[in-house]
């Protein structure tokens, strides 16, 4: 109303101001600026035809499956080694994979799964047992042929050591130990021997029977870590023994055919569970896997590594 009236009079006095100016003025006053929209509309409210709107429009909607990482049960899927029937397997320190397949060739893996190295047996033989965790030597136990050939860590031959030649016996399983000896276990007479491979002679030797008593044994692996031995048998546990080969105590696990060591934990699947046991503690806890199509036949542990083991390939996790 204000405007108005000083127009009024800017108009009575229209003979002291040009034509023009008066227009102008008029279309300044009238046409308020004040009056126009003062709220541009929110950024990606309006969405040309075709496109993604912005993450504050889309807030709150499932992200598309592609965009999203491939994990299962926290687990996420590094790489997948095609491996016909993978058998016997370890790990080594530094965290590279040894597994034999249906072959009895020994295929060795970095630690993100990338082959390394390869070997093959001159003559055909079951691989029963890998053994890495040596710093420099790498055990592979024939059981068929009762022996035993050591590997130095790129997979070259060291030695073969055929046990015949010294004790007359079957051996059902073999480890290596740190300090270079072999330990075996002497199915004929329920035996646990330590054998030096430098010298090549027999060392410390420990009769099971008074340990094992009336019960029939199905031993299936055999593995010394922090200065104890730890021999599993499928029917009635695990037999815990010294680095020296006296006998400590027993683990009520059964049903097992290996087990695996990680940091001061022990581990072992059963029922599609993986079983942590802590060694001085006690504890246990378990893990469920990832969903793998055939089963899993065995689980090793790295650092930062898990390997699943199936009838046709070796899944590589990241921890």
């Amino acid at each position: 109303m204000t405007d108005t009236i000083w127009l009024c009079g800017i108009l009575s006095n229209r003979r002291l101001l040009g034509g023009k100016f008066l227009a102008l003025l008029a279309v300044l006053l009238f046409v308020n600026p004040l009056q126009a929209q003062t709220t541009a509309p929110r950024a990606g409210s309006v969405v040309p035809p075709a496109r993604t709107a912005p993450d504050s429009v889309n807030k709150g909607k499932i992200a598309p499956q592609s965009a999203v990482a491939s994990t299962n049960n926290g687990w996420t899927l590094v790489r997948t080694i095609r491996l016909r029937q993978p058998g016997a397997a370890s790990l080594d320190r530094r965290g590279n994979l040894y597994v034999a397949d249906a072959q009895d060739n020994i295929h060795q893996y970095g630690p993100d799964g990338q082959p390394l190295n390869v070997y093959s047996p001159p003559l055909p033989g079951h691989t029963a047992q890998l053994e890495a965790w040596n710093v420099s030597k790498i055990m592979a136990f024939y059981d068929d042929r009762q022996e035993i050939r050591l590997l130095d860590r790129f997979l070259a031959p060291i030695t073969q050591i055929r046990l015949s030649d010294y004790f007359d016996g079957l051996v059902r399983v073999a480890t290596l130990a740190p300090d270079d000896k072999l330990w075996l276990l002497d199915e004929s007479d329920l035996t646990l021997r330590q054998f030096d491979p430098t010298p090549q002679r027999l060392g410390q030797t420990t009769p099971l029977d008074l340990i094992i008593g009336r019960s029939k044994p199905d031993f299936r692996f055999l593995r010394q870590y922090q200065n104890n031995l730890y021999l599993v048998d499928r029917n009635s546990g695990i037999y815990v023994f010294d680095n020296l080969g006296n006998y400590r105590k027993k683990l009520p696990f059964v049903g097992l055919t290996t087990v695996g060591f990680r940091g001061d934990e022990l581990y072992y699947l059963t029922d599609g569970i993986l079983h942590f046991f802590q060694l001085y503690t006690l504890a246990e806890r378990a893990q469920s896997l990832p969903a793998v199509e055939g089963g899993i036949n065995q689980v090793l542990m790295g650092e930062q590594f898990a390997y699943l083991l199936t009838p046709t390939a070796v899944m590589v996790y990241k921890l």
